[in-house]
């Protein structure tokens, strides 16, 4: 096709587009949905009550690397017709390409016990039933929800306006506490509070997501897309994260705001609801628990196709959502998840954190595999990594590296 002919096609495209905002907005929000769990609510919540807007700087850093990462994504799925591990058996056999996959499976379980938990205390909250009933309950639900025919159109909407409550809800209080912009302009100033560490590693994991990123070559070839959607893609991709990272944000500030001042350190989700508090008085806990019900069940859904799907290609039975093999490995990340957050349901808050921190030890694998592939000049063409996308990938795989072995150290 012809540099004018794809123009063409692109034009066309963007006027379809932007007849509808809210249809634009949909894919964006899935995918901020899928990021935000209770692990961004809960560190969110935790290092604003703490440090108020001191480690904003980690929050921005994170973000410009998942935008990054996401986008030499879209650019691989784009270039190949063959999934990121077709690809990486190809290039550095099966043993490498069932260890990554067995490694971003691992990542999203240890996520997935958050996830189910969030989604049985929010709705153990409003109705005062036993928790594990509703995280086998509401697992059910999940898995039900995945063999239902309208699953991503059911998908869109529930994220949709899920996503919007919990961005106006924390907006609206970040107006109404009229935080100092002095003090969240200084928090784009790098320091290291003490005791900060364990902090900065889960925030980074929660918000600097490889196995998100990766997932988005799957994504694009699901959508078959072609190369002249690229801006289209481009677009969505950075769109869907800046959603992610400013959401993020309204939370740290708002708990900043309200939290810090109390005193409150964050050890139940009890005390994140209180930071909706000037926005909705006596209500705001349970605004806070339909908020973290949604950013639980929408990663609960989302995270299991994520990790199932990746596995299942890496074992070689290909990742389309109607493959049997991918729907049973889906179905086992969501039970793995109940079963764990059974397990060591007494302390959810620190089980959350201790989930978000171990998955740094594991990602740099991927970042390595993802920068190699999008630098594969027969592969990718004029897709290809520019100096731009190499620098700053390097800085985020460097970052990723770094906090694994601080981890690491810190586990053993």
């Amino acid at each position: 096709m012809s540099t004018e002919a794809s123009e063409a096609v692109v034009s066309v495209n963007e006027k379809k587009r932007k007849k509808s905002f809210l249809s634009h907005l949909g894919p964006a929000f899935i995918t901020s949905a899928l990021v935000i769990g209770p692990g961004s609510l809960t560190l969110n919540s935790k290092i604003g009550a703490l440090y108020g807007t001191q480690l904003i700087w980690v929050l921005a850093a994170a973000v410009i690397f998942m935008m990054i990462f996401t986008e030499m994504s879209t650019r691989i799925g784009l270039a190949s017709t063959s999934s990121f591990f077709e690809i990486v058996r190809r290039k550095w056999g099966k043993p490498a390409s069932l260890l990554i996959s067995i490694g971003a499976f691992l990542v999203t379980a240890s996520f997935q016990a958050g996830n189910s938990l969030g989604s049985g205390l929010a709705v153990a909250s409003i109705t005062g039933l036993s928790v594990n009933f509703w995280m086998i309950a509401v697992t059910l639900v999940g898995i039900a929800f995945l063999f239902s025919k309208q699953f991503y159109n059911l998908l869109e909407k529930l994220m949709l306006g899920l996503v919007l409550l919990m961005l106006v809800s924390f907006a609206m209080t970040v107006i109404l506490t009229r935080p100092s912009l002095k003090d969240i302009a200084a928090g784009f100033i790098p320091v290291l509070p003490d005791g900060s560490l364990p902090l900065i590693i889960g925030l980074t994991a929660t918000s600097f997501s490889i196995v998100g990123a990766c997932y988005q070559s799957y994504l694009v070839q699901e959508k078959n897309w072609k190369i002249d959607q690229l801006k289209t893609g481009r677009r969505e991709s950075y769109l869907g994260i800046f959603i992610l990272g400013f959401l993020s944000l309204m939370m740290m500030v708002s708990a900043a705001a309200v939290l810090k001042p109390k005193g409150l350190v964050v050890n139940s989700v009890a005390e994140m609801g209180t930071a909706l508090e000037p926005l909705y008085g006596n209500g705001a806990t349970f605004i806070f628990m339909l908020g973290l019900f949604g950013a639980s069940f929408s990663s609960l859904i989302g995270n299991a196709t994520i990790g199932g799907s990746i596995l299942a290609d890496g074992l070689g039975f290909g990742s389309k959502l109607m493959s049997k093999p991918v729907r049973l490995l889906i179905v086992l990340v969501m039970v793995f998840g109940t079963v764990v957050g059974i397990m060591f349901g007494a302390a959810p808050v620190s089980l959350i954190i201790f989930a978000q921190a171990i998955t740094i030890v594991i990602v740099p694998f991927i970042a390595i595999a993802i920068l190699t592939i999008a630098n594969d000049k027969k592969l990718m063409g004029p897709l290809r990594n520019s100096i731009r996308h190499n620098l700053l990938g390097v800085a985020g795989l460097i970052v990723l590296i770094l906090l694994a072995i601080n981890n690491v150290i810190a586990l053993f």
